[in-house]
């Protein structure tokens, strides 16, 4: 019995100091297994790579604390087991802070808001079921990120019209990682890349711009920059050029310092609209022909492998106007009504640019046509729904269309292109021609561009914030001061301005894909009663099994 007692006695010490030895030996060592069929809990080498390259102190405080809804308290936790994973990869210091923003007296709570607010953390309001009834609640879905005294706002809901809330909340924790490894990308990178939005062509203006130019300057340094004069090597320091909106020709000089800057690698978001038209001129019962511009861009546009119409599209996914409708008392009575000028364009595209975005709105887009160019991959990102059309230019516009039914099987058709990717090596719309007239510094445009990117969108009008007519203030950009509705042309710019400026393919993270594995709510109800009677039943049945099997073994150990 003694022996027995000690051969037990060292077996059990050396499988404690096998157990000690191999802790001791992977504290040097970081591993994880992922048994998920997705790999969910497993970051990307380009994560990593970011993570491990921060050498500052990381504070990421997220505002989902306190009493929220459950799938607010599931994006909390995916977000909480993902921030972990950063934790272990980064070599800095790395603090994560879970704040809940409405605790405090009602004060406090104003104080908390106001100064998110002024942060770049903007609330969504919900209802929430009470005792006493429905309540509006403001929550924040939404993490402050702080690397060596910079500060960065991370969205963390990705909202998206028509989605059930399970999509809504499956779509945000598969974007999580994005958000957080682009944030710590753009604080911790050295210097900021440039972005220069044209001027000189009554391109949309500083207050039009307010918003998206406000939006790209945390992870960017943005500016105006004017073709005419701004030296080549002035282009050589710039990422991204983005030409908003233009109403006047390019001259030759100005096409050729952009060809120029293309050959070169340079990035170009052409935001453009081939038509003018604008609801202005149609108020108070005016009526408008609208007529084709004159940018003089068509030659170096069909180079590169895209042509922009001179065309409108009808689109019967819509956004809404305010009518004048009538007056009482004096007071004009207003109406909101759908026009058909104003379309939302819903992505469907699997492409990271805009999967998974709400719909962006937008104001008398043309269509596109692609042009086959050697060496030029092209890519439609952003269309129309199946239910329009495109008028001619001239066309005759009147707010009395609204009074005109449309009639569906007029609008049934195959989407229209609005948004093209181009990628590839460009050839240079100034091969064999001379060099324009004005252009004073000895440069050298190669016949073909190095590898390079660029997007075009046939509607300018998505990068225009509205403003306020009460004191002039700018809303955000997307958001419909009308219908009170967040569109997803913000988000589309933050992610064109992502995929063109970074090389990493850091925005592939966007396709990461977490099934959702949602219980068939009919056989809750039909089989509930048998489920919890095997719950409940079955833990208790094996438990007397156990027993009965213990009480044998020992009988018979004991008794032999």
């Amino acid at each position: 019995m003694v022996n027995q007692q000690k051969h037990e006695l060292r077996h059990l010490t050396l499988i404690l100091l096998v157990l000690f030895v191999l802790n001791f030996f992977f504290s040097f060592f970081f591993f994880r297994i992922d048994f998920t069929k997705e790999k969910r809990y497993t970051l990307s080498p380009i994560t990593q790579k970011i993570l491990r390259n921060l050498k500052g102190d990381i504070q990421i405080t997220v505002y989902l604390n306190g009493d929220l809804p459950a799938g607010f308290r599931h994006l909390r936790s995916a977000a909480r087991d993902l921030l972990v994973d950063f934790k272990a990869y980064s070599k800095g210091n790395f603090q994560v802070d879970f704040v809940n923003p409405a605790s405090g007296d009602s004060k406090t709570q104003e104080n908390t808001f106001q100064d998110l607010i002024s942060k770049g953390i903007e609330p969504t309001s919900l209802s929430v079921k009470t005792e006493e009834g429905l309540t509006q609640k403001n929550i924040f879905p939404e993490a402050l990120l702080t690397y060596e005294g910079k500060q960065m706002a991370i969205k963390l809901l990705q909202t998206r019209s028509g989605s059930s809330p399970e999509e809504v909340l499956n779509n945000s924790i598969q974007n999580l990682e994005y958000a957080f490894a682009s944030g710590l990308k753009k604080v911790s990178s050295g210097g900021k890349p440039r972005i220069g939005f044209t001027e000189g062509h009554h391109e949309l203006n500083d207050l039009q711009l307010n918003d998206a130019m406000k939006s790209l300057s945390d992870g960017y340094e943005v500016g105006r920059i004017d073709l005419k004069v701004i030296p080549f090597s002035g282009l050589d320091k710039l990422k991204l050029l983005i030409i908003p909106k233009p109403d006047k020709p390019f001259t030759e000089v100005e096409k050729y310092k952009i060809d120029y800057f293309v050959m070169h690698g340079g990035r170009v978001f052409w935001a453009l609209d081939n038509v003018s038209a604008e609801l202005d001129s149609l108020r108070g019962g005016d009526t408008q022909y609208t007529f084709p511009k004159d940018l003089n861009l068509d030659d170096i546009l069909f180079k590169y492998g895209v042509r922009v119409n001179y065309d409108l599209i009808a689109d019967m996914n819509c956004a809404q106007i305010p009518i004048r409708v009538g007056s009482i008392g004096g007071q004009a009575q207003m109406q909101l009504v759908p026009w058909i000028f104003y379309p939302i364009f819903v992505p469907t595209s699997g492409h990271p640019l805009v999967k998974n975005l709400d719909g962006i709105r937008g104001e008398f887009a043309n269509t596109i046509d692609t042009i086959a160019t050697k060496d030029v991959h092209k890519e439609i990102i952003l269309s129309s729904s199946p239910f329009s059309k495109k008028l001619g230019a001239p066309t005759l516009l009147s707010l009395q269309m609204i009074e005109q039914e449309p009639n569906p099987k007029e609008f049934q058709s195959k989407p229209k292109p609005v948004g093209v990717l181009l990628e590839g090596s460009f050839a240079s719309d100034f091969k064999n021609r001379p060099v324009p007239e004005g252009i004073t510094d000895q440069v050298v445009i190669p016949a073909k561009s190095k590898k390079t990117k660029m997007i075009v969108v046939s509607d300018g009008d998505i990068l225009k914030n509205q403003i306020s007519g009460n004191d002039g203030s700018p809303f955000p950009l997307g958001y419909d001061r009308y219908t009170h509705q967040q569109y997803g042309n913000k988000s589309f710019l933050l992610n064109i301005a992502d995929y063109l400026t970074d090389d990493s393919g850091l925005i592939q993270l966007r396709n990461k894909e977490i099934k959702l594995r949602l219980l068939d709510r009919a056989r809750i109800r039909s089989e509930k009663m048998g489920w919890q009677t095997i719950n409940m039943g079955l833990p208790l049945l094996v438990l007397i099994i156990l027993v009965f099997f213990q009480q044998y073994y020992r009988k018979q150990k004991y008794t032999g």
